[in-house]
């Protein structure tokens, strides 16, 4: 059972920013209506909402809500004009040879089943997206996405892209989860099966900095890594 008090980063009578948690979806899923998502768990707590942005099922981090139409054509601008900072956060498999990196490749949607983004220079739009390393571990990197630019799975496309898939990203690398022994390799004793660090993929949208829809005051909100994301950086850590 989710716990409000533990989403909920803003509340006023414009806006609702919210530490969204992995596995939930933005939107209602269109093969399963019934099922839980972000409006349907904060609506009977605070009424009609509208969606801004929105953030993959297994993305966990900062979301921001319009409670009111005024505020959701304001914040709609911002995200429209690119007037608003989003930062994410990506352990990544792979260590690459560089420390920052602008990436620019031409996105566009896939349009088949699996509703992938890839790289087409004939017809992909114009992406950018800037890359710094924050650590770096023995096959993994922990990495900072600013994606200038809003294309969908546009981080996680234009990693892929560089050959430093997200953890555990099925679409765009290798599925499956990470495990201690990947991390930090010993014996086992006994058979016991061993349970993955991280089994989703590994991306937090970490901050999102915009101007209050009402007041024009400049706002900007940080998600604390959720409890997998933390233990699979944490043994990275103590591995490293």
């Amino acid at each position: 059972m989710l716990n409000l008090d533990d989403l909920i980063l803003w509340s006023d009578g414009s806006m609702l920013v919210v530490d969204k948690p992995v596995g939930l979806p933005s939107l209602p899923d269109g093969y399963d209506p019934e099922a839980p998502h972000l409006r349907s768990v904060l609506i009977p707590d605070f009424g009609p909402l509208w969606i801004v942005h929105r953030l993959d099922r297994d993305t966990s981090g900062v979301m921001v809500l319009a409670r009111s139409p005024q505020a959701h054509r304001a914040l709609n601008t911002q995200f429209q004009e690119h007037q608003v900072s989003k930062v994410y956060h990506a352990l990544v498999m792979g260590e690459p040879d560089w420390t920052e990196k602008d990436i620019d490749l031409p996105l566009r949607p896939d349009g088949d089943r699996r509703h992938r983004t890839v790289v087409d220079f004939q017809r992909g739009k114009p992406s950018l997206t800037r890359l710094r390393v924050l650590e770096r571990f023995e096959q993994f990197t922990l990495i900072e996405a600013i994606p200038e630019s809003g294309r969908t799975h546009q981080v996680r496309a234009h990693l892929s892209a560089q050959e430093l898939p997200i953890a555990c990203d099925a679409l765009y690398g290798a599925g499956g989860g990470i495990y201690l022994s990947q991390v930090k390799p010993r014996p086992r004793i006994g058979a016991k099966p061993e349970i993955p660090l991280i089994s989703r993929l590994a991306l937090h949208a970490r901050s999102l900095a915009f101007l209050h829809p009402i007041t024009l005051n400049a706002l900007c909100f940080e998600a604390p890594y959720p409890g997998d994301f933390a233990d699979f950086l944490q043994a990275l850590r103590a591995g490293a």
